[in-house]
């Protein structure tokens, strides 16, 4: 696919919208795509007049300009555009996102308003959008390590197909290998009068590791040149996916359609906060009614 927009990278002029955007050149580089840098704005102080609303879509047009300038000069990209929006920018970037082949956002961290960006704007385009999202943690540039560490995809039942294919593709683009990490979570139990039998953790882990096997050998066929590496852990997703974060240039973790659109369960929203790599959320594709 390539979309009539390329890679899109939400734009607002801070520290964390510029790591995103060396994240977004780096993608239109490797993948030699068009760039689009979008911000949007808005008037928060109510009705105004429309003289005092062009001073700040000024201010918003000099953000947007800066950023696309930045993309121009320090990079190979041949096509940079600029989309300047009035209005909410998660709304933005998921339309945007219909005719686009990854959507890049910066993510402020951790704390209490890093939980409110994640909530917003975030885990709204994370939700809805159409094409794969990338959230770039932590402020300043991204430094270029010397021995880089691998993909790595987080597995389950309910993982898309999709996310599949992009953490190969991803891997094979950047030369990484590629490390598929599955969560095996007994239910714990519950203690009373009848006393339920203690979980075969190692047959549960066998039949994940079978299953596994099954489910990629499609698609590692498709990519002989990714070294694949899989792992049963015998642990909580979130605590296996931290762990398989540390050091990894990328966690690809899919976002399975259903019912309700907006909820992304636990998974997702977690690593997006506390992981310590830049988390791709990739949708399965919508399905008509």
């Amino acid at each position: 696919m390539t979309g009539a927009y390329g890679i899109v990278v939400g734009y607002d002029g801070s520290d964390f919208s510029m790591q995103a955007l060396d994240w977004a050149m780096d993608e239109c580089e490797l993948r030699k795509l068009p760039l689009t840098v979008a911000h949007a704005w808005r008037w928060p102080y109510g009705e105004a007049p429309e003289e005092a609303k062009e001073h700040l879509r000024k201010a918003a047009e000099h953000v947007l300009y800066h950023g696309a300038e930045c993309a121009r000069s320090s990079s190979t990209i041949g096509d940079v555009a600029t989309d300047l929006y009035e209005g909410s920018p998660a709304e933005r970037l998921v339309e945007l996102s219909a005719e686009a082949d990854m959507v890049v956002l910066g993510c402020r961290g951790l704390g209490a308003l890093a939980r409110s960006v994640v909530g917003s704007v975030t885990a709204y385009v994370a939700a809805h959008a159409h094409a794969p999202v990338i959230v770039v943690r932590g402020p300043g540039p991204i430094p270029a390590p010397a021995d880089p560490g691998p993909v790595v995809l987080g597995l389950s039942e309910g993982t898309p197909d999709e996310a599949l294919e992009f953490a190969l593709a991803e891997a094979a683009l950047r030369q990484l290998r590629l490390v598929v990490v599955h969560a095996v979570h007994p239910l714990p139990m519950a203690w009373g009068v009848s006393m339920a039998p203690e979980p075969d953790v190692e047959g549960l882990a066998a039949a994940a590791r079978k299953g596994m096997d099954e489910r990629l050998e499609p698609w590692t066929a498709r990519h002989p040149e990714v070294t694949v590496e899989r792992r049963t852990v015998v642990a909580a997703p979130r605590e296996a996916l931290h762990a398989a974060s540390d050091g990894a240039t990328l966690l690809v973790l899919g976002s399975a359609r259903s019912r309700h659109p907006a909820h992304l369960g636990a998974v997702v929203p977690a690593m997006a906060e506390h992981a310590s790599c830049p988390v791709a959320v990739v949708p399965a594709p919508r399905r008509t009614p």
